[in-house]
């Protein structure tokens, strides 16, 4: 699995200081999963295509997250069959060893070990340190 990059077509925006400023207005999105990364370097925006993730502040995280209160191996995302039977992810705290976070995920202000995400969701991973999940669908139809 390679590294995922920030996404060369939509540099960080030095007008939006916070998550609370991204709008849900997702039209320049590709189709499939996004996350935007709010930390002490900016925004950042992830396409998610593979099945696992790791995130963190380590230089070996797929994810890579810059805060001193974030955890060397914070959260892992992995992709899984949502309850619609689409793909969807999971985000899990800590590694997949069992060892978690210091400071947790918190998922629309609420305190989780394991969550499966739906759009438009806020993950906090520390002071100053949010993300928001989107999933893209341009055909919102059945079939």
């Amino acid at each position: 699995m390679l590294p995922i990059e920030p996404s060369p077509d939509s540099p960080p925006s030095s007008d939006q200081s916070s998550t609370d400023a991204v709008s849900s207005d997702t039209s320049d999105f590709p189709e499939g999963h996004v996350l935007i990364v709010q930390d002490d370097r900016g925004r950042h925006r992830f396409v998610l295509d593979g099945e696992l993730y790791s995130i963190g502040r380590e230089h070996d995280c797929d994810i890579r997250l810059f805060s001193q209160f974030v955890s060397r191996h914070h959260a892992t995302l992995m992709r899984v069959e949502g309850e619609d039977g689409h793909d969807a992810y999971r985000i899990v705290d800590g590694n997949l060893k069992g060892k978690l976070s210091s400071n947790g995920l918190l998922i629309n202000g609420q305190k989780h070990q394991s969550y499966e995400l739906q759009n438009e969701e806020e993950i906090v991973f520390g002071p100053n340190v949010k993300a928001i999940y989107y999933r893209v669908r341009r055909d919102q139809g059945e079939g």
